[in-house]
């Protein structure tokens, strides 16, 4: 190999290291609101009966986002991921159906707003 290709990978390597420490930093800040969301989660179903659908997708596509981090510190992809990529779409719950709490009623007014 010749002297400006290795120099070439070794920048890449420099770079992908960086990268990888920053993703690691943010896979912890990331676990710690997993594990908030479980805990609201897990209060909301003692609650109500049945877990809170915007935690529900929350929490799914944060698992993505790690499994995505995880994918890129591994080797296994070279795609960098959020930021540089799309957020993850939460995928439907296979099981437990959410919790939906209806909108409130629009009150009925009997006569015209006074100015």
């Amino acid at each position: 190999m010749s002297e400006p290709n290795k120099e070439l990978e070794r920048e890449s390597i420099v770079l992908r290291i960086l990268w990888m420490v920053i993703f690691a930093i943010v896979w912890q800040l990331a676990e710690i609101v997993l594990a908030g969301v479980v805990l609201l989660q897990l209060g909301y179903r003692l609650i109500y009966g049945a877990p809170n659908a915007g935690l529900q997708g929350l929490g799914d596509s944060l698992s993505q986002y790690l499994r995505q981090i995880g994918r890129f510190g591994t080797f296994n992809t070279e795609e960098k991921p959020w930021p540089f990529a799309d957020w993850p779409t939460p995928v439907a719950p296979e099981h437990n159906d959410p919790h939906v709490i209806p909108p409130a009623p629009h009150p009925v007014r009997d006569e015209e707003p006074k100015l």
